[in-house]
């Protein structure tokens, strides 16, 4: 396919235009005229058959201009008169036609019924075109018939063409004009918008573009500038992730870089090498986490809606398995597994990871009690991890799901926006709220 820029695709578009206008009028022009010019040819026989019958008559009127002599004057030459009297056995008037074509003429004549009537016929390969109309003289029937070759109308086609040619021309060189003025109010903007692209390309995203005027231009300003305050909105997310990761690792990082200089030197923080080493071996248990979390929250955000794996299970093959796992870590806890009969369609391992997050947080602020249930209702399906502790400040709730948000223990982490994100994956939706005597989280999972 060729390649052209703006400024040639105006110039193809404004040449396309006057060949298909040209075109057309080749065409239609033709076809539309000779109608016109057929009955303009009968009109002005008739009107040189009343003018030579009554020269006063209305038919007559001076001539207004130069040009309307002349055309009248070739109008009289063109047009031919006879006569036929005493039951069409006198002829008078002149040039006579050729005998064929008289017979015609005399022929229609004869069988005509109404006052004046019009005829043609085609000799030789030319068009006759005449008018009988029926007259007395001293007393007796007569007819008159006025003539008139096609010639004359041909004539007028051409002349007809060549204005017609003339005006085309004259409109191509002025329609040049506002196809130059056509070519730079286009340009105009596409040139702004590609400064602000390549601003952009060079990751220099602060400047805002508006584009005033022009509703379309306008509409693909507002456009361009979506994109740009979603670009700082990305840009600013992915350096508070980094930030927070950083400091996410850090802390143990630290603190195991500690620990093991400690031990090379002799010390024992713990005055026990095992404590110490356990120490160590807990913070990098923390760190591992954190990793896997970041490279977990990462691939779910690489995910699109109709890439997970959706299965039908039940509800308390998930439930018992979570409180399996998490029984042991505090033996204080109460698991009560509500609704272990419904089922649910979604993908199991993100299902699980959804249940595991709520659940080790629940955990965190719990003080003996946690439920995880799961309703039915008519077009979702509802699944709730409710504990028996403090309730949440109003103002921190929106935040919940927010990675990285610090939580009211000083905890930060990506549990709950993983949870939040796989919620969308199945095209659910997750909430916050205190209850009595603790805090529900839940997440709806549509049936469809």
């Amino acid at each position: 396919m060729m390649k052209v820029n703006l400024t040639q695709r105006i110039w193809f578009s404004f040449i396309a235009l006057v060949f298909l206008v040209g075109l057309t009028v080749v065409i239609i022009y033709p076809i539309s005229i000779k109608g016109t010019l057929t009955e303009e040819t009968y009109r002005m026989i008739e009107q040189e058959q009343a003018r030579m019958a009554n020269p006063f008559s209305d038919y007559f009127s001076p001539p207004q201009s130069k040009l309307d002599f002349i055309e009248r004057r070739e109008t009289e030459r063109s047009v031919g008169h006879l006569f036929l009297f005493n039951d069409l056995s006198t002829l008078k008037g002149e040039p006579v036609p050729p005998e064929k074509v008289l017979k015609e003429m005399v022929s229609k004549a004869v069988n005509q019924k109404k006052e004046r009537e019009r005829y043609e016929l085609t000799y030789n390969k030319a068009t006759l075109f005449y008018v009988i109309t029926r007259i007395e003289s001293d007393g007796e029937e007569a007819f008159q018939i006025s003539y008139m070759w096609d010639t004359y109308r041909d004539l007028m086609v051409n002349r007809l063409w060549e204005r017609l040619i003339y005006l085309l021309l004259i409109v191509s060189v002025l329609s040049l004009l506002p196809a130059i003025w056509l070519k730079r109010y286009l340009r105009q903007p596409l040139i702004v918008l590609g400064d602000h692209f390549e601003q952009i390309a060079k990751r220099n995203w602060q400047e805002p573009f508006r584009w005033k005027g022009d509703e379309d231009f306008q509409k693909l300003s507002d456009q361009f500038e979506s994109m740009r305050q979603n670009l700082i909105r990305y840009d600013r997310s992915q350096k508070t992730f980094i930030q927070h990761a950083s400091h996410e690792l850090k802390t143990p990082i630290m603190v195991v870089k500690t620990y093991a200089q400690s031990v090379k030197d002799g010390i024992l923080p713990k005055k026990d090498l095992g404590r110490t080493m356990d120490v160590i071996i807990s913070e990098a248990d923390r760190m591992e986490q954190r990793v896997k979390d970041m490279l977990y929250f990462t691939k779910l955000d690489a995910l699109k809606k109709d890439t997970i794996n959706l299965e039908d299970m039940l509800f308390g093959t998930l439930a018992f398995r979570i409180e399996e796992r998490f029984r042991m870590q505090r033996e204080d806890l109460t698991f009560i597994i509500q609704g272990a009969d419904v089922r649910i369609t979604a993908d199991p391992e993100h299902m699980q990871v959804l249940l595991e997050n709520l659940v080790e947080n629940a955990m965190r602020y719990a003080e003996d009690t946690i439920w995880i249930k799961a309703v039915n209702r008519k077009n979702a399906v509802e699944i709730s991890v409710i504990n028996n502790g403090h309730s949440i400040d109003e103002e921190d709730i929106p935040h919940l799901f927010t990675p990285f948000h610090k939580g009211n223990k000083g905890q930060f982490g990506l549990g709950l926006a993983i949870v939040k994100r796989i919620a969308e994956l199945h095209h659910g939706d997750q909430q916050v709220r205190n209850v009595e005597n603790g805090v529900e989280f839940k997440v709806t999972i549509p049936k469809a």
